[in-house]
């Protein structure tokens, strides 16, 4: 497969009348319908029943490509998938790609955020990065990636009740407060995925 050139990009082959967004998270999915208004004709949700393969990649990017490659084969649509997490500095990156099941395979938000705080305990070194990784893939075998980053703290306890993930204690120094207790709106001008999908959207439009 190839990553799309936006020297060579034909605008017409770009037009996407619908995708299907490879996630089950229903906060992503919030975000991303908000975010993608207007760049995709439809963003449909997973069909009913499919099961999505392991994330075996050593990287945020590998595991956005192995479920964008997974549902536009079995589907045969254009697919969009994002892989995403928190990389700790006094954690040495952790949990980095492990973040949505760093306190097990079924973990809840609440106990990776538990396991997070646990884990650090008291220590100052707080600083943390929010970063996701995006891959479009199209049924003829080409690629657009996309990433985005956001620098903050961990904060020493949760705060606000929006969000997902460890959002209620993701502290971001310039709103002076948790991305939990940003609006939607808010939180995707800022966020990880947000710059990450002003990104894929530079790139679509840029190619057309």
């Amino acid at each position: 497969m190839t990553e799309i050139s936006q020297e060579s990009a034909d605008p017409r082959e770009l037009a996407l009348p619908s995708a299907i967004l490879a996630t089950g998270n229903e906060g992503k999915r919030r975000e991303f319908a908000e975010a993608l208004t207007g760049l995709f004709s439809s963003l449909q949700r997973l069909p009913a029943g499919m099961v999505m393969p392991p994330e075996t990649g050593m990287s945020f990017r590998e595991n956005a490509l192995i479920k964008a490659q997974f549902v536009c084969q079995q589907t045969g649509c254009v697919a969009l998938a994002d892989d995403s997490g928190l990389a700790v500095d006094a954690l040495a990156g952790a949990p980095g790609i492990y973040s949505a099941r760093f306190s097990g395979p079924e973990a809840t938000d609440a106990e990776n955020c538990a396991k997070l705080l646990r884990t650090l305990g008291d220590t100052d070194r707080r600083e943390a990065i929010f970063i996701c990784e995006l891959a479009l893939v199209y049924p003829d075998g080409r690629m657009v990636f996309a990433r985005g980053e956001c620098h903050g703290l961990i904060a020493v306890t949760p705060a606000g009740t929006g969000g997902f993930g460890y959002d209620p204690l993701f502290y971001y120094p310039p709103a002076d407060r948790t991305f939990a207790e940003l609006t939607l709106s808010e939180k995707a001008a800022i966020s990880h995925r947000g710059q990450a999908l002003a990104e894929l959207r530079g790139k679509l439009v840029a190619a057309s």
